[in-house]
């Protein structure tokens, strides 16, 4: 695979591209057959194909696998599609700014956010903006920390929330005035259950199920007294709902954060770790990013409640 393919979606589009090509081709991919995308588009199939043929000779690269049955992308149109959905994000997104951009606020505010009990604060903040410009909309983009922040550094999300340090060189920030509290959530009947708080020696030889960028994380592996090679790793995860269903199989010790998974009415219990261990909470934007009136307006709210 090719470095170049990730910046060939830009480069087609700043020489020669339209963006409904682009959508031409989402829609193929999409529906796997060219029919079914034309009658989706409202256009005739040899329109279709011929649009798509040129794209792939603009490139110079074949981005379908064309069989009897059902049409495939390959490796190229598999990043292509990738790169695509990012540049048709950010055009709406970038119609949207500019056509709302007048003293009535309005338009849409988008926020990466991962796993925390925090986004309460971003729903009170945004509660208190539309009860006055009720044309606003808030669009959360879930994902861990990696995910988060190559959206932001795509312009694909106007803001972040981020748990733990980040790159100040690189992005502003506001600390909310909230943490997350690490703990370990297990079935009721497991044999740590009972305990009032988990230390690293009850973890020592037992599975653990652990978020893919938990161990990378300051507050962890200083908790871990550097064990953490020394773990029994059996899985990983990046959403705390899937891990919750792992732990409910009795797989495995789940590794996440308070507050995220609901085990009043469950068979599930979330047990904090002792010496206890917190990750602090930011929101983030990239420096010297120029925002909507309706995205500063999200920030001074949030800033109210420090």
């Amino acid at each position: 695979m090719l470095d170049e393919h990730k910046y060939i979606c830009y480069a087609y589009i700043g020489d020669s591209m339209e963006i409904r090509v682009l959508e031409y081709f989402l829609a193929v991919a999409r529906e796997q057959s060219f029919s079914k995308a034309a009658n989706a588009l409202h256009l005739t199939q040899p329109t279709l194909s011929r649009q798509l043929k040129d794209l792939e000779e603009e490139l110079g690269k074949q981005l379908f696998i064309r069989s009897s049955k059902k049409l495939s992308l390959t490796d190229d149109g598999m990043i292509l599609r990738k790169r695509a959905e990012e540049i048709i994000e950010l055009v709406r997104k970038t119609e949207s700014e500019i056509n709302n951009n007048d003293e009535q606020l309005s338009g849409d505010i988008y926020i990466g956010a991962g796993e925390t009990d925090a986004v309460r604060i971003l729903a009170k903040c945004f509660k208190t903006m539309i009860s006055e410009h009720p044309d606003l909309h808030l669009h959360i983009e879930s994902g861990d920390g990696i995910d988060v922040l190559y959206k932001l550094d795509k312009g694909l999300v106007d803001l972040a929330l981020i748990l733990g340090s980040i790159d100040t060189s690189k992005y502003d920030y506001i600390n909310l005035p909230v943490y997350d509290t690490w703990g370990v959530l297990m079935r009721k009947d497991s044999a740590l259950a009972e305990k009032e708080y988990i230390t690293v020696d009850d973890l020592a030889d037992e599975p653990l199920i652990i978020s893919r960028q938990a161990l990378h994380k300051k507050e962890i592996n200083k908790w871990f007294d550097n064990r953490a090679d020394n773990l029994n790793i059996i899985a990983t995860y990046n959403l705390a709902y899937n891990a919750s269903r792992m732990a409910e199989e009795n797989l495995g010790y789940v590794l996440t954060l308070d507050k995220l998974i609901n085990t009043a009415d469950s068979n599930l219990k979330f047990t904090p770790l002792h010496p206890k261990a917190t990750i602090d909470i930011k929101l983030v934007w990239k420096k010297y990013q120029i925002n909507s009136k309706a995205v500063e307006r999200f920030i001074k709210e949030i800033e109210k409640i420090q």
